[in-house]
């Protein structure tokens, strides 16, 4: 096997004015903008425009119709897994080189030629600023396309050993159907990177994006196209996700599910799969990625300007709709003033507004649904806990709810225990010792995805990584609970937070294979008997 390309973390742009870099984006939205394309479903390499039409608009101006996408019917996804079943014979035997060299061509190409399209469509269609778009719809999305080509040569150079006489050796097969991969709307790179580690690994995929992201999706899809991605191999299904997955599940050849979303639905899929185990040629398998509710705990000895960027940052970037975003903080009560006064000064030179605005720290939350459940939340805050900053709704022109800051008297108030994902946190001033801050706050969620902990004094930081060892998939040590880097900090949860197989490490990749192990013995026996069993 060839060796293969050493990745590399692709350089953030930085898009200063001024830059040639900048202008040219800037172009790019204005095409996109101007643009309304149609996305129909691709079953197997062929446009289906049967179903039930749905626009997709940019959430900060939500009059503005981006695309109108075609769902995909029953039958549709029924046709998507047929022709992904045979597919899967020629792409399953296809040389590992030539599917990685798809996704390298692929990380070259979004690198270069379609950088600026996919930013554009990314940031329109999911509301991102330039930087947050870059961070994701590019750069981690080109990153994980690298490094899993660089894990899956790990993967395959792994083999047993071979004592003499004989061949041991492990065939790494991808399994044996097809992987249903559901992706989110929040981050472009989760939504390709999910049913493309699958497809690295020799698998064929039907893929449900988020309605919200189909935008983005799209162009993936077509630069998908353009590195050379056999038809057939991949099929897009856009619409709605519980009809499409009954089809899905209903399947004889069902293999894996990959997803991201919330716990409800994991939870739901999961039970879906077990009610029809005695109908599946094998036992799917399972990988997902589901709620948080991300804490940020500061240590007395922690520097109070650290905490209160993190806090900022880590809460309120892309709205707070990460699935790391920080949505509770514990703060030492002594040190809270000055933290609360520096965050509300940041907050109030934050603009949130059109992503076309380079000025604007962030957008509008993802659609109505989202908008509405969030101003819930603010408005539970303004009528049990301190208004802080922020707490100011709008949807006229997009669905824009302000970043919230609510302080708790109560550390097990709703807003410390429950999933918002939007820009709403949640801040307890402790007067309690730290350790049994630590313990609280391990046992005050049922999640386990990132947190966070801040302190200059090295005992406490030790003593919070052991208390909150089962806490968060991702830990920070003064850092905010955001921001995973592929190859850097491998992400994912457990508890309700999903199945922690760390979408940008080599583990993830070993859940798209079964091994098959060979053994070739070069002279085989020719007499039954043993040596023991001769007469003395």
């Amino acid at each position: 096997m060839a060796q293969v390309p050493t990745p590399v973390n692709e350089p953030v742009g930085q898009y200063a004015p001024g830059s040639r870099e900048r202008a040219s984006l800037k172009a790019a939205l204005d095409a996109v903008a101007r643009e309304r394309v149609e996305i129909p479903a691709m079953i197997g390499g062929e446009a289906v425009r049967a179903g039930r039409a749905m626009d997709v608009v940019m959430p900060h101006a939500h009059a503005h119709v981006l695309a109108t996408a075609h769902a995909a019917r029953p039958e549709d996804v029924g046709r998507a897994i047929e022709r992904a079943v045979e597919a899967r014979r020629e792409w399953s035997r296809t040389r590992f080189e030539d599917r990685a060299a798809v996704f390298l061509r692929a990380a070259e190409l979004l690198t270069t030629t379609w950088r600026d399209r996919v930013n554009a469509a990314c940031m329109l269609g999911q509301s991102k600023t330039c930087f947050q778009s870059e961070i994701d719809a590019v750069c981690e999305l080109a990153d994980f396309w690298r490094f899993n080509v660089a894990f899956a040569e790990r993967i395959y150079a792994e083999q047993p050993i071979s004592p003499r006489g004989q061949w041991n050796r492990l065939d790494h097969r991808p399994l044996e159907g097809f992987v249903l991969a559901i992706t989110p709307f929040n981050f472009l790179s989760i939504a390709a990177n999910l049913p493309t580690a699958p497809l690295l690994m020799g698998n064929v995929v039907v893929w449900k994006p988020a309605t919200t992201s189909l935008r983005g999706a799209w162009e993936v899809l077509a630069l998908l196209r353009a590195a050379g991605l056999p038809d057939g191999v991949l099929s897009m299904v856009p619409g709605a996700g519980a009809e499409q997955a009954e089809v899905a599940l209903d399947s004889e050849h069902l293999a894996g599910v990959h997803f991201t979303g919330s716990t409800g639905t994991f939870k739901a899929l999961w039970r879906g799969i077990s009610a029809r185990l005695d109908r599946y040629r094998t036992f799917p398998r399972l990988v997902g990625e589901t709620g948080g509710k991300d804490f940020v705990i500061a240590h007395e000895s922690a520097d109070p300007d650290a905490v209160a960027t993190a806090l900022v940052r880590g809460a309120f970037e892309y709205q707070g709709q990460k699935c790391s975003a920080a949505s509770r903080a514990y703060v030492p009560a002594s040190m809270w003033p000055r933290v609360k006064e520096r965050v509300a000064a940041d907050l109030a030179s934050a603009r949130f507004g059109d992503v076309r605005d380079f000025t604007c720290f962030g957008g509008a939350v993802i659609d109505r649904r989202a908008f509405d459940k969030i101003r819930g939340y603010v408005e539970l805050g303004r009528a049990t806990a301190t208004l802080v900053a922020g707490g100011g709704c709008d949807d006229a022109v997009g669905f824009f709810i302000e970043p919230t800051v609510l302080e708790v008297a109560d550390p097990r108030h709703r807003l410390m225990e429950e999933e918002i994902f939007g820009p709403v946190l949640a801040v307890y001033p402790y007067a309690e010792r730290f350790e049994d801050v630590l313990a609280l706050a391990d046992a005050t969620s049922p999640y386990a995805l990132t947190g966070a902990v801040f302190a200059r004094d090295r005992a406490a930081v030790r003593a919070a990584e052991d208390a909150l060892r089962d806490a968060a998939g991702n830990f920070y040590v003064n850092d905010k609970p955001t921001g995973a880097v592929v190859g850097q900090q491998p992400f994912g949860g457990a508890r309700q937070s999903g199945t922690n197989d760390k979408a940008g490490m080599y583990l993830n990749l070993l859940r798209w294979v079964s091994p098959r192990a060979i053994k070739e013995t070069f002279a085989p026996s020719t007499d039954y008997r043993y040596p023991f069993m001769d007469e003395p």
